[in-house]
């Protein structure tokens, strides 16, 4: 564990040519100025684009980043002093296809340009167990990233609140998305569909949850539709009474 406190990080973060911290003011309501211009003017090619939500201390961004140097890897998170962990290792190993952004995901939509990104993954993201307007996976959320993901765009959802899988299952399932591949537990279950580095790279909170004994479940899917999301007709309230009194699989975070 690190002994280095938040102000140095801070500072280091600042040296760091793989995150970019843009202020409130240059991507709130208003188009930052790489907006559309990723491949251009950062990444220098023409390779994909995937992006991490919430991304913590980086770790899947770094790792994928290293098992496909033929793509680009674009993490996001709000906490300096997390991304520093991932920005740091990127810096030493010289990975030139991967960057970090500072900032929250409420202003996601000013970052990227139409048809800019090419698959998202979400991992381990808070739950919000009575707050579903505030999910990555919920309707608001994914409006926003249809405006920037490819329409062959892949969201990745990889999460040990069984919550948030079943409620983003019903979303896109009510809503007619295309499902590429679900899971339940990951760990004991084999799905040719499962993407390489399913099992093979885990966060800090999956080695945590593991530990516990938590499945760690999975989705996959896509947006191909113009119409209007709509949340699903799944009373989340009423999930977490069953689940909280032993009737209902899996664990309420």
């Amino acid at each position: 564990m690190s002994t280095i406190g938040k102000l140095e990080k801070f500072r280091q973060n600042s040296t760091f040519k793989c995150l970019l911290q843009p202020k409130m003011e240059e991507v709130f309501r208003k188009d930052w100025s790489l907006k559309g211009k990723w491949h251009q003017e950062v990444f220098n090619n023409s390779n994909p684009i995937t992006l991490e939500l919430g991304c913590g201390k980086g770790e899947y961004t770094v790792s994928l980043a290293k098992l496909y140097p033929q793509r680009n890897f674009i993490g996001i998170d709000i906490k300096g002093a997390r991304l520093w962990t991932g920005a740091r290792q990127a810096e030493e190993l010289g990975l030139e296809n991967v960057r970090f952004i500072r900032t929250s995901i409420d202003f996601i939509e000013w970052i990227f340009g139409a048809d800019e990104i090419d698959e998202i993954w979400i991992t381990f993201a808070d739950p919000q167990l009575r707050s579903p307007r505030k999910r990555l996976t919920g309707t608001m959320f994914l409006e926003r990233y249809r405006r920037f993901l490819k329409a062959s765009g892949k969201i990745h959802l990889k999460t040990d609140s069984r919550l948030l899988h079943e409620y983003t299952y019903e979303l896109v399932r009510q809503n007619s998305l295309e499902i590429l591949c679900r899971s339940t537990d990951i760990y004991k279950e084999e799905n040719p569909a499962f993407p390489p580095e399913l099992k093979t790279v885990q966060t800090f909170y999956e080695q945590y949850f593991l530990k516990m004994g938590l499945a760690i479940t999975y989705l996959c899917f896509r947006l191909k539709t113009t119409a209007p999301f709509k949340e699903p007709e799944w009373d989340s309230a009423l999930w977490l009474e069953k689940e909280s009194q032993g009737r209902t699989p899996g664990r309420i975070r």
